[in-house]
């Protein structure tokens, strides 16, 4: 519910044991390929079919938008700021 609300989107499951670590296998994949101009999408299509798990709570991006911008802003920071400099 948490990822749900945060990012505001819907949170679909697949029904297999360690289906996090395939969704992490999917996503290595996509970046062997993506220089190829393969999309996740057509990465994925084998996947087992998802299951809606859960989706937003009403209300709850009011709360999370401006705490995702702010930590994109840091993310950004950390990323473009050399060590020497931190």
């Amino acid at each position: 519910q948490v990822l749900s609300d945060v990012f505001n989107v819907p949170v679909f499951t697949i029904d297999t044991a360690n289906s996090a670590c395939l969704g992490s296998a999917y996503r290595a994949i996509h970046g062997l390929v993506a220089e190829r101009n393969v999309s996740l999408a057509d990465v994925v299509k084998l996947a087992p079919e998802p299951r809606l798990a859960v989706t937003p709570t009403p209300g709850a991006e009011e709360l999370y938008r401006p705490l995702l911008k702010r930590y994109a802003e840091l993310e950004q920071k950390v990323i473009y700021t050399p060590a020497s400099s931190c």
